[in-house]
């Protein structure tokens, strides 16, 4: 943790330069695996962009002192959001007075996107998400189409198992070098979506940034609910996810969260 480069804030996702871009986010979840992950670990330190998702590695980095400090999380969610509304030509309302944005909160047209300036002809930019059911992927597809008029969306669902053999992972491949997507999503859960990733990252001739943004798909497609704003806010979210499923999650927050402590008091003093 002390030496992780993290983004410090959310305007940041300005800095994020255009072009093939790895974004992966870490939480007190997937710092514990990546303990006994030597993969993972590496997929997400050497990750171009890594994102503060959840309060503990907040509060974990200032109590380490570390490299990065971040000043708030910034949330799958977030990343998603900005990314999906920047490309649909808005821009999340946070970020509204950042460079690229009009007073009013929309996206300066004035400017051709990148997105647009690599395939002129293209009329709008191109979004796969790869992951989850077929079920999910077309309630994302309706409600992108409605809320994200400007933006073609494609999916991609890969087969539910522990490891994709090598003809899946050739097929998810091929899938996306095919179609020149302007940003992908990759919703697997971790470590599954970070490791496949970055493994892959050499295969993938692509332009655009990628995010690994796990439940997102879910939040998304109104299969799981956020928690409220004020939980958000506290950096309750993970106690109303646990509400929600008390016993499918609680080896992550019962046992994984003391331990989230353990592990960060051991780098304290190693």
């Amino acid at each position: 943790m002390k030496t992780l480069d993290l983004l410090e804030r959310r305007g940041q996702l300005w800095t994020i330069p255009e072009g093939k871009v790895l974004i992966s986010t870490i939480n007190a979840y997937s710092y514990n695996v990546a303990q006994t992950d030597p993969c993972f670990a590496e997929a997400l330190s050497q990750s171009d962009v890594l994102l503060s998702d959840g309060t503990s590695i907040v509060l974990a980095c200032r109590f380490l002192q570390a490299k990065c400090r971040p000043q708030h999380r910034c949330t799958g969610w977030d990343l998603f959001r900005f990314e999906m509304e920047k490309l649909n030509g808005d821009v999340y309302s946070f970020l509204a007075e950042l460079p690229g944005a009009t007073g009013n909160g929309g996206y300066n047209t004035r400017d051709v996107p990148y997105w647009k300036r690599r395939n002129p002809s293209r009329n709008k930019p191109r979004v796969i998400f790869i992951g989850s059911t077929d079920e999910i992927l077309e309630r994302i597809r309706r409600k992108a189409a409605y809320e994200f008029p400007n933006v073609e969306v494609l999916t991609y669902s890969p087969p539910f198992k522990p490891e994709f053999s090598a003809d899946d992972n050739a097929a998810i491949v091929s899938f996306i070098n095919e179609n020149d997507p302007d940003l992908i999503w990759i919703g697997m859960t971790a470590p599954k979506q970070e490791k496949w990733a970055y493994t892959h990252w050499p295969q993938l001739d692509i332009h655009c940034h990628l995010g690994s943004i796990g439940a997102v798909f879910d939040f998304y497609a109104g299969t799981i609910p956020r928690a409220p704003l004020f939980m958000q806010r506290f950096g309750m979210e993970w106690l109303f996810r646990w509400m929600r499923e008390p016993r499918r999650l609680f080896p992550r927050y019962g046992l994984g969260n003391p331990r989230f402590v353990w592990n960060i008091l051991k780098e304290a003093f190693a």
